[in-house]
């Protein structure tokens, strides 16, 4: 038996150095007190660098160094240390953790049989190979892994979990994603995969304050989910907490250092940080956008001035500062008199005539829709959500008013870079999406 004490006198450098037995058990314990206590992650890089340290160790010990290399997040020492272990059931279902860590999801799944049939808990690596099934792209192996249990192992909280991230893997109803996630929090409100698809779900659904709930409360727990963690900087981000964002980012590299995404989000926050507002400037460019959009017909305009503004799809003061005299004058019956009365209308409002001509693109669509078969104008009309985009790149559709794909396809990436929280990541982000349906931005 271990000699672990209670949770709250739980000594973590004891447990790591002790010579008592070590099991699932006190893994468990080890992970529930480090969810609690933030001093516990240093405690036990400490106390691991000690063992490490030590010569002449038994096969026992490299069990327990490797596993707690494992919670450290060094995945590639768990499966060296591990490997001059014992061999037994707990060696080989956390070198499958480890390899499953590394994104080694084949490797990850054999270790996992192979902790079952050295005795570890079948239903245990059933799911643990689920996942790995799930995650290397084959989310109907996954499901079939599932089908085979039966038994109490199908009221878990992990199994009820797996086989909602399946069923939403496979493009399964909603509804039913969104009840397997709630009857698993409901078995373990502490489950952190369950907390986190559920926040997904309502994060997707624009409910902000139940999603931020939500990841805090998977980010809150021990390993911490690498997406709960990113998507809860994203909110913090939205809500300008840029310190907050650091602080998941930071995490994730602790354990990850070289987490790409986490690395380039956290440049992004300290750039958003750094930014320095002007109000007072902000103020008057909305000022501004506000006269720009006011419609010329709010104006008394002779009959000959409307009809030719409305001839070249004139509909805004702004429309008329991004438009030249020389280009009035070209239209039809539009003459000295109309363009007089043009200028008046424009100087009452403290504007001029062509003023942000430089500004005017060219109406430039990357596809003729008389070009397109019925296939690919159904394609434009669907949804952006469709691309499957990050909580990141979709905040920024949202912002910019776009619903399909073809609205989305009429924007440069110069466009979608102005938005808020928006930079290089997500746009290559939404350009990966867009080459799987054979599509690009315009002026790419």
């Amino acid at each position: 038996m271990s000699t672990v004490t209670p949770t709250e006198e739980f000594d973590v450098k004891q447990l790591v150095l002790s010579n008592a037995s070590f099991g699932p058990q006190d893994i468990t314990r080890l992970l529930e007190h480090l969810s609690k206590n933030q001093s516990g992650y240093r405690i036990l890089r400490e106390a691991v660098d000690q063992l490490s340290e030590q010569e002449d160790k038994s096969p026992a010990t490299s069990v327990r160094l490797g596993v707690c290399y494992y919670l450290l997040g060094s995945y590639r020492r768990a499966i060296e240390t591990l490997k001059s272990g014992d061999g037994g059931a707990l060696a080989h279902f956390y070198m499958g953790k480890a390899n499953f860590g590394l994104q080694n999801y084949e490797a990850a799944e054999a270790s996992f049989q192979s902790a079952a049939t050295a005795g570890y808990d079948g239903g245990v690596c059933a799911l643990a190979r689920c996942e790995s099934q799930r995650y290397s792209g084959d989310s109907t192996k996954a499901l079939a892994t599932l089908d085979d249990l039966s038994g109490a192992i199908e009221q878990s909280a992990e199994y009820l979990y797996q086989r909602g991230a399946t069923v939403a893997d496979l493009g399964g109803n909603p509804t039913e994603v969104i009840a397997l996630y709630e009857r698993a929090v409901e078995s373990d409100p502490n489950h952190a995969g369950a907390l986190f698809g559920l926040a997904l779900e309502n994060d997707r659904r624009g409910n902000d304050e139940q999603a931020l709930d939500l990841y805090r409360r998977s980010a809150s727990r021990y390993p911490s989910n690498v997406g709960s963690l990113l998507n809860l900087g994203l909110l913090y981000e939205d809500r300008q907490e840029y310190d907050k964002a650091r602080q998941c980012y930071q995490r994730i590299l602790e354990v990850e250092p070289n987490n790409a995404r986490a690395r380039l989000f956290m440049k992004d926050a300290d750039a958003s940080r750094d930014m320095f507002y002007d109000e007072d400037a902000q103020r008057q460019r909305d000022r501004m956008a506000q006269i720009l959009s006011v419609p010329v017909t709010d104006f008394e305009l002779s009959v000959r001035s409307r009809n030719c503004l409305q001839k070249m799809g004139i509909q805004t003061l702004g429309d008329l500062t991004r438009t030249s005299e020389q280009e009035l004058l070209a239209s039809k019956n539009f003459g000295e008199t109309s363009l007089v009365e043009i200028r008046e209308m424009l100087q009452s409002k403290g504007l001029d005539l062509g003023q942000f001509a430089h500004e005017k693109q060219e109406e430039e669509l990357p596809y003729d829709p008389e070009s397109l078969s019925p296939d690919e104008k159904a394609v434009l009309d669907r949804p952006i959500s469709d691309l499957n985009l990050s909580v990141r790149a979709r905040k920024c559709m949202v912002r910019l008013g776009l619903t399909t794909i073809g609205e989305l396809l009429r924007r440069t990436g110069d466009d979608l870079l102005e938005c808020k929280n928006f930079g290089v990541t997500s746009l290559n982000e939404v350009r990966e999406k867009l080459t799987s349906f054979g599509l690009k931005l315009r002026g790419d």
